[in-house]
């Protein structure tokens, strides 16, 4: 009668050491080979919306990504550099927002009755 009660003690534990174990990491194979896993990867550290993403050498054989991300309801965007072989971004710094007009570009008022 002893040994069911001894046997649950040692059972239980070990079910709920099982269940608590978090899932491995998922591995990435090979270097970034297009745009959009490079906007995916941008989006996905900044939080914003990527707006272009093209190929540049860096740190490497296989160099890199640069994609800009567009902050919505910020004044700022980001340009990130992400290594193609790490999948991971490499650098990121604030810029004007991209795709946005210019302050320079503001809308045009017409004033009737003036040359």
């Amino acid at each position: 009668m002893r040994m069911r009660p001894l046997c649950l003690a040692l059972l239980v534990p070990a079910i709920v050491l099982v269940a608590g174990t978090a899932k491995p990491r998922k591995h990435h194979a090979g270097s970034i080979k297009s745009a959009k896993e490079a906007k995916a990867i941008a989006e996905q550290d900044t939080g914003g919306k990527a707006v272009s993403a093209r190929r540049i050498p860096l740190n490497g054989a296989s160099g890199g990504w640069e994609v800009d991300v567009r902050m919505p309801h910020e004044e700022r965007g980001y340009r990130c550099f992400i290594d193609a072989d790490t999948h991971m971004v490499h650098s990121k710094t604030r810029i004007d927002q991209p795709g946005a007009k210019g302050k320079a570009e503001g809308s045009v008022r017409m004033v009737k009755g003036t040359r």
